[in-house]
């Protein structure tokens, strides 16, 4: 059977309906940068997961070619994640989107390194026919955050968010969201097949201890 982070890892995927702090440890990622609107119909964002989802599968169906991934087994393609930031603000405003500046990422497992990627790159252009010139080999140590289970659609995240702050102040944490340290989500649903109001995104925020406790 396929490895499955979701299941192996659910300290990571499959948080509780109320915040919980977890440290996070270092993760690779395909990742690719961009700025607007994620819902921009023809924009960055949307050509991100086009990407993403490319480099992803090529990956993951490696040994069925030539090319030979040294400790690869199978597994599933972990689901697309989300650092998103906006300039100026920890917070994240929802009315305006057209601001946000993000990381679009879908997470690797350990064996695949910086030379797999390349080939990657390499192979889904020559065989997708797609530039993936703007993906990356991102490594990612998020450390010490809070997560939630959020359920519903993202414009509806603030009042989840909220459970969060109020969560840290009886805790004696306060948010440490920084250009390095992001609001972080992980989409678990498939918003093309699922209802909004269904949808199931982990939410984390990165956390520091509050100079007076």
């Amino acid at each position: 059977m396929a490895f499955d982070y979701k299941k192996e890892q659910k300290e990571f995927y499959q948080p509780k309906n109320l915040p919980e702090i977890v440290t996070v440890p270092s993760m690779n990622y395909l990742a690719v940068r961009g700025k607007g609107n994620p819902n921009a119909e023809g924009g960055e964002y949307k050509k991100s997961i086009e990407i993403l989802y490319a480099l992803a599968y090529t990956l993951k169906m490696s040994y069925r070619t030539d090319y030979k991934i040294n400790g690869f087994f199978q597994y599933v393609v972990p689901p697309l994640e989300g650092f998103w930031r906006q300039e100026g603000t920890e917070e994240i405003d929802y009315e305006k989107k057209e601001d946000f500046q993000w990381i679009s990422a879908i997470r690797l497992p350990d064996f695949i390194t910086r030379k797999d990627f390349e080939w990657a790159v390499h192979t889904a252009e020559n065989k997708k026919h797609i530039d993936c010139s703007r993906a990356e080999f991102l490594t990612i140590e998020e450390g010490l955050c809070v997560q939630i289970m959020h359920h519903g659609s993202f414009d509806a995240e603030p009042e989840t968010i909220e459970k969060m702050n109020q969560y840290l102040e009886t805790q004696g944490y306060e948010n440490d969201i920084t250009d390095q340290r992001r609001h972080h989500e992980i989409y678990l649903s498939d918003a093309r097949k699922t209802a909004p109001e269904k949808w199931k995104t982990v939410i984390r925020h990165p956390i520091r201890k509050k100079a007076n406790c």
